[in-house]
């Protein structure tokens, strides 16, 4: 009997029994055999009808047109990311764009939504006359997101304490933002890692909130003299939150203890908020500020910056657009974002078939010119 792991939190959190599926009679093939297909880099079964119709033309180009083709498309996704951010920052200040930002990414592709709508909220769950404590914030946060428990569970007595420290906290309050409580269903919990719950991700954000000096922080990340190998290692100490009494020992306010404390935040979401916060809030501001010498500052740190994690996207992309190049031939995470962005740009403008899309026909005509100063 095989268990999917990672719904336990959610039905543990909705008193259902743990869905389970008996497969040795469903499967097409022994679970070793499959694993190793659809975890491995092997493409060769991967259908030649399905290719993508740049996939030739992007077969010609030589590795350091494609280089620089794929660092072109990065460079769009970076000045698209940060006009966003300075069109938010027009509206709200460059300090609630970075926390929306912040919040949208830890939501992932799950639970953006709801992030970004309580971090819009951040004003109005703000203390006025004093500092408030990484557990009022998370009282706060969990309280509007819907996503406290209105039961305890009876059975965990630690997991049962720190709730009912929420609760003292939230109970005086959740009249004042009644009418800004999301509903629970507006939350997506299906085939989420267990890392990347959205309680959790909330406490992690409630320690920033508490410490109140996170953009001073990236700020003196930004203008500290870092070696390239040393980038991602300094953002996740600027990042990184102290040890959490309850968090670092629970995944969600309904999971067992581990047996060995988590950081809140880990390497690979350090890595999707530098990507996709952190450096384009930067950029724009100096962009804004017509510091050219910090623009290119962060230029390099983009470009240099170890890859991501793999994904789905990215998988699919390189079976059809690159014959199936290993994730290994992706040495940076702005050749990732590069490929992103051309999928976004032509391959989901497209259909299967890749009819009447461009991108073909701008590959063939592509020379390697100089990338356009960042």
């Amino acid at each position: 009997m095989i268990q999917r792991s990672y719904c336990a939190e959610s039905a543990q959190e909705e008193n259902q029994a743990l869905p389970t599926l008996l497969l040795p009679g469903v499967l097409d093939a022994p679970v070793n055999e499959l694993a190793a297909w659809l975890g491995g880099e092997d493409t060769a079964a991967f259908p030649a009808a399905l290719a993508g119709q740049c996939c030739a033309p992007l077969r010609e180009l030589s590795g350091e047109k494609l280089d620089g083709l794929l660092r072109q498309a990065a460079l769009v996704r970076l000045q698209s990311k940060a006009a966003q951010l300075e069109a938010r920052a027009r509206q709200a200040g460059w300090e609630q764009a970075l926390w929306e930002g912040l919040f949208r990414a830890l939501g992932y592709k799950h639970n953006d939504w709801p992030m970004q709508r309580l971090a819009e909220l951040r004003s109005r769950f703000r203390p006025t006359q004093s500092k408030a404590t990484p557990l009022e914030w998370q009282a706060r946060l969990l309280g509007a997101a819907g996503l406290l428990p209105e039961e305890l569970s009876r059975t965990q007595t630690g997991a049962d304490h720190y709730v009912r420290r929420l609760w003292d906290v939230w109970w005086r309050e959740r009249e004042e933002f009644n009418t800004c409580v999301l509903p629970r269903a507006m939350w997506r919990f299906s085939g989420l890692r267990p890392a990347n719950h959205p309680q959790r991700r909330l406490a992690l954000s409630a320690h920033w909130l508490s410490a109140g000096d996170l953009p001073a922080r990236l700020e003196r990340w930004c203008a500290a003299k870092l070696a390239d190998g040393a980038l991602a290692q300094a953002l996740a100490e600027t990042l990184q939150v102290g040890r959490d009494d309850f968090w670092s020992w629970h995944w969600t306010l309904r999971s067992p203890r581990l047996p060995k404390a988590q950081p809140l935040l880990g390497a690979a979401r350090v890595t999707d908020l530098a990507m996709n916060v952190v450096l384009p809030w930067l950029w724009a501001r100096a962009v804004g500020g017509k510091n050219e010498t910090l623009r290119g500052v962060l230029a390099n740190r983009y470009f240099v910056w170890p890859r991501a994690e793999d994904n789905a996207v990215l998988r699919l992309a390189r079976a059809r657009l690159l014959s199936g190049a290993s994730r290994r031939a992706f040495r940076t995470a702005a050749a990732q974002q590069g490929l992103l962005q051309i999928v976004r740009d032509f391959c989901t403008h497209s259909n299967a078939l890749c009819e009447r899309c461009r991108f073909p026909e701008l590959v063939r005509q592509w020379e390697g010119e100089p990338m356009v100063e960042a």
